[in-house]
């Protein structure tokens, strides 16, 4: 794990300043919300140069090669087209009657605070003892043995994806983006750059979480009003770092949920909202405007189609399953033409897991809705439907420019399709992570067995 290290992308909070007086500049440090305590210790696998040619290509962006050919070499891919010639010593595939892709971008996955399978004594999702606990960061819980990584890497082509909090909170705390690698801890799969994001969560399930309980929030209204009033406590403190940062002085105290929510009210940190009603969510990009800050994307928004046009204005995408519906009240008016109907209107839309299963069949999901779309009259071609897998949550992660599609220059997530890829029989067959193939259908040697998996053997009755 020496050779190829990452270029790091920079946080814009990270962003040189311009200079301030010496007195100032002295007195204030680095500011509290941009700097990262547990900073990625990701470096790639080491890789072989590598051609896969005659293959059908989706590059990740809605374009469609047939007979194509894709040149990656140190960890970046070098160039997309047909008839490519490989530079001396380059592994070469002949990919005849295979489908060559962008790895999967999962913008929505628990894993590793919630392993797979459901180990209770790991169960780490959820710091469901409060409201709002914007403090808790999600990377402090992950588990990096969980079986689920290599599962939704060798079955699903996932090759990079965003470890949530659970939805019990109205602000349940940081997210965090990895790369999908064997690694002995958090650190080692942390995506070098990627932003943090906030988990807030609308309607039943803080309501119901809290309400049970006799505590506030018990109601949608509740839940609005705790909001809002840990975002004016967020712009206060926000107000006195400002002024802090530009005229020196004794700093302000501390406060670790705050600079979480400072940075989201600074643009450093991306908000992901879990949200399922169209009125729901029109109410929070009103808060939103409030406040000041964005919502980069609504999860599970099983009503987006209603408000597509709302969420094309403003910018916000929707991460959202293929078909789910039904199993509680906020669910029941979902639809299988939602993402196409996103699509269609223009909006930032996409396909997610929220399940350590579907995270291992991304593409089965998408073709479920081109299925539907399909029925609906609104038939989606599958090269497009490619960005709903990559290049749309890549964006909405603030990846976008090193990941989620195949450009020369970006990082060389690849996955080789044994067949189309939106069927039901076909699997990967060959997944690589920055350029290093951490996944061989036919190699027995680069099929992932997790630790866990593996057992205790001897342990008798030790607790």
């Amino acid at each position: 794990m020496l050779a190829l290290t990452m270029v790091a992308v920079p946080l814009a909070g990270c962003a040189e300043k311009k200079e301030r007086p010496s007195t100032a500049a002295a007195k204030a440090p680095p500011v509290p919300y941009a700097r990262d305590p547990y900073p990625s210790t990701y470096r790639a696998y080491p890789g072989v140069p590598t051609l896969v040619r005659n293959v059908t290509v989706f590059d990740g962006e809605g374009a469609r090669i047939d007979n194509g050919s894709v040149l990656f070499a140190d960890g970046k891919v070098v160039a997309v087209g047909q008839a490519l010639d490989a530079p001396a010593g380059a592994q070469v595939i002949d990919g005849q009657g295979k489908y060559l892709t962008p790895g999967i971008v999962d913008i929505h996955s628990h894993l590793g605070d919630y392993p797979s399978p459901g180990v209770q004594a790991h169960s780490d999702g959820n710091e469901a003892t409060a409201a709002v606990t914007a403090d808790v960061w999600a990377e402090h819980s992950v588990w990096p043995q969980d079986p689920g990584f290599g599962r939704a890497l060798a079955n699903g082509g996932v090759t990079t994806l965003q470890i949530l909090p659970g939805s019990a909170n109205l602000m349940g705390g940081r997210s965090v983006v990895v790369k999908n690698v064997y690694a002995r801890t958090m650190q080692a799969m942390k995506f070098p750059g990627a932003p943090y994001g906030l988990k807030m969560a609308c309607g039943e399930n803080p309501k119901r979480v809290y309400g049970n309980r006799n505590q506030k929030p018990s109601t949608r209204m509740g839940n609005v009003a705790v909001d809002r009033q840990t975002w004016a406590r967020a712009a206060a403190y926000k107000r006195k770092w400002d002024k802090y940062e530009k005229e020196g002085g004794d700093p302000p105290e501390r406060d670790i949920a705050m600079d979480t929510l400072r940075g989201v009210l600074s643009g450093e940190i991306l908000v992901q909202n879990h949200c399922y009603r169209a009125d729901e969510m029109a109410i929070v990009l009103d808060m939103a405007k409030e406040f000041g800050y964005k919502v980069t994307a609504f999860h599970h928004a099983v009503e987006a189609y209603k408000i597509a046009d709302l969420l094309k204005a403003n910018g916000t995408c929707a991460a959202v399953w293929a078909d789910w519906y039904g199993f509680k009240m906020e669910s029941f008016d979902g639809i299988g033409e939602n993402l196409a109907i996103l699509d269609r209107a223009g909006a930032c839309a996409f396909i997610h897991s929220d399940d350590a299963n579907g995270i291992q069949r991304l593409n089965q999901e998408v073709a479920k809705v081109m299925a539907s779309a399909r029925h609906a009259g609104m038939p989606v071609t599958p090269e497009h439907a490619w960005t709903w897998l990559s290049i749309g949550p890549a964006k909405a992660l603030g990846i976008d420019r090193v990941t989620g599609s195949l450009r020369p220059g970006k990082m060389a997530d690849v996955v080789l399709w044994n067949g189309d890829p939106f069927s039901v029989y076909t699997r990967p067959e060959k997944v690589w992570v920055d350029g290093a193939l951490l996944y061989d259908a036919n190699d027995p040697r680069r099929r992932p067995v997790s630790d866990f998996e593996l057992g205790q053997p001897g342990m008798g009755d030790v607790k």
